[in-house]
């Protein structure tokens, strides 16, 4: 028999895992990067002056980030090229969600296999398939050139287009799953409720379907756009250098510059863009919370 006071314990021990985990990995590196992002440059090892002298304290870092349009620009494209990427990743997974929730039971198993079945693949193999697809001699321009359509390689790659691409690819299965678990719990009673009462499928839709998946959708937007902010791997190789983003900002300020005090204020940045999205989220959902 359980004491009473051990449901409390047990309690106690379930929420306070994750909130240690928490603590561990996200609020401690995450307090030793703030550290690092409020102190001087140094040339010895590691390569900043320590934070725990309160007279090394300085905000150089975050005046430079604030100051030289490169920041700027790299956290602008971030930002448009993640959100615009959200947008069609929403577009099509809209619809695939919808059309596997209506699918029978039998089939939904399979489509639902075939969403995530790029998981199953190396995540730098399938984006460095689309160079090999995407380049002037790729097999897309090669195609093109042999119908006739076109009379020379269109630009596919090292551009704004290929990095859109690539992350619709590699982030679409994130946008369809939380749509469809959003779309299979709808009760059809409602939809034929409403189709009872006269409402067109159009007016069906957008009345009372749209509306109750909206936290799929939210859910769905906030899992590719947190990503594809910070994304590196995607611009670098399919943008190219025409294509500055914060992500790759980051890389050349730890690894080529070795400026680890300018590269930690970029992260702190990046960390306060992507937070945004989850006190909207939580907004949304306090507010659809009876």
């Amino acid at each position: 028999m359980m004491r009473p006071g051990g449901s409390g314990a047990w309690r106690g021990t379930v929420i306070g895992l994750p909130l240690a985990w928490l603590a561990l990995f996200f609020a401690l590196p995450f307090v030793i990067v703030l550290a690092i992002s409020i102190v001087p440059a140094t040339n010895s090892v590691p390569p900043f002056a320590s934070p725990l002298l309160p007279k090394n304290w300085t905000l150089d870092s975050y005046r430079l980030l604030f100051g030289d349009s490169l920041y700027a620009t790299a956290l602008f494209n971030a930002v448009r090229i993640a959100l615009t990427s959200t947008a069609i990743c929403l577009l099509i997974g809209y619809p695939m969600a919808y059309a596997i929730a209506r699918a029978r039971p039998s089939r939904r198993n399979v489509l639902l296999m075939l969403v995530i079945l790029p998981f199953w693949t190396s995540f730098l193999i399938r984006v460095y398939a689309w160079m090999i697809l995407l380049r002037p001699t790729g097999l897309i321009n090669g195609a093109l050139l042999w119908a006739g359509v076109i009379t020379e390689p269109l630009p596919l790659i090292n551009n704004q287009f290929a990095v859109h691409l690539g992350i619709v690819y590699s982030y679409l299965p994130f946008m369809v799953l939380p749509l469809y678990a959003a779309l299979e719990r709808l009760d059809p009673a409602l939809r034929e409720a409403a189709y009872d009462l006269g409402a067109r499928p159009a007016r069906a839709f957008f009345a009372v379907t749209l509306p109750l998946s909206l936290p799929g959708v939210v859910a769905g937007s906030l899992l590719v756009f947190i990503p594809a902010v910070g994304e590196f791997v995607i611009p670098d190789l399919l943008g190219g250098p025409s294509t500055p983003m914060i992500g790759r900002v980051l890389w050349n300020e730890f690894f080529l510059n070795r400026d680890w005090p300018a590269a930690s204020a970029v992260a702190v940045a990046l960390l306060v863009v992507i937070v945004a999205p989850f006190l909207i989220f939580q907004s949304v959902e306090r507010r659809g919370t009876p």
